[in-house]
């Protein structure tokens, strides 16, 4: 049965609102999800938060019917309270219906099974949030088996990121490791590294792709250190045809991964 909880200063809450910050999250091995669409797409991947908020006035919305149900139902604890703490939990004025505390979940290289898919992403030193959540789309809208981070990134775990992944950290899997583990790991089994370069003349249409192709992007504003570019099978660039000098890196990702599953299905 759900407990109500409506006072700032409940313990719960302040120790749920310092899950904001990583230092905490690293402490107590949880991190903050909050909104309907992602905690039901982390339900149906069959990930519950161990603590789930609701606002008073959503608790008749059949899929927080469903969530209150299933969280209770494992052990976790659903909670009532209002909109105003919903706003503390979140960091937003106008806070979602729900907000959930998940434990962390991390993979090892160890664990990934690269044939099960065609297309890996690798992103070395990402630092933008809204960057890390794009490429979890990315990697989710073309079936990537994997989001691998190399090097000091962004925490995926952070309430930015958790949010611009739109539920895509729930789907697809996150491993974080160092270059030299990552390509260990990589040469010990089938598997092309694509870099995206500017110092090449291969067009990234103009190459061939072979399977499973591990997609590299590098820092935001460094873009790969050298010797990780070296390390590459294959270095492409995408051409840029007016001012600026790059694109992106959640976009280059994206342009990439479309045109690699492009030549799947072709």
């Amino acid at each position: 049965m759900p407990r109500e909880i409506t006072a700032y200063s409940n313990p719960l809450i302040k120790r749920v609102r310092q899950l904001r910050e990583k230092r905490h999250r690293r402490e107590e091995g949880l991190f903050l999800a909050e909104g309907l669409r992602i905690l039901t797409e982390a339900r149906e991947t069959g990930r519950l938060p161990q603590f789930l908020f609701y606002a008073r006035d959503s608790a008749a919305h059949p899929l927080v019917t469903a969530l209150i149900a299933d969280v209770e139902a494992a052990g976790g604890e659903a909670i009532e309270t209002v909109p105003d703490i919903l706003s503390k939990l979140s960091g937003k004025d106008n806070p979602q219906a729900v907000v959930g505390v998940f434990a962390e979940f991390a993979r090892s290289l160890a664990s990934l099974d690269r044939p099960s898919a065609d297309i890996w992403l690798v992103a070395e030193r990402l630092r933008d949030p809204g960057n890390l959540g794009t490429i979890l789309r990315t990697g989710d809208a073309v079936g990537a088996g994997g989001l691998i981070l190399i090097g000091e990134c962004v925490d995926p775990f952070s309430v930015e990121a958790v949010r611009a992944s739109m539920g895509a950290l729930f789907t697809v899997p996150i491993v974080q490791c160092d270059w030299a583990d990552f390509i260990a790991w990589l040469r010990a089994g089938p598997g092309q590294l694509v870099g995206l370069s500017l110092d090449t003349k291969t067009h990234y249409r103009a190459a061939d792709y072979a399977a499973p192709t591990f997609l590299l992007t590098g820092n935001e504003a460094q873009g790969m250190p050298d010797d990780y570019a070296a390390a590459c099978d294959l270095l492409v660039k995408i051409p840029m045809l007016g001012k600026a000098d790059s694109l992106n890196a959640a976009v280059a990702t994206a342009v990439m991964a479309y045109e690699v599953l492009g030549q799947r299905r072709g």
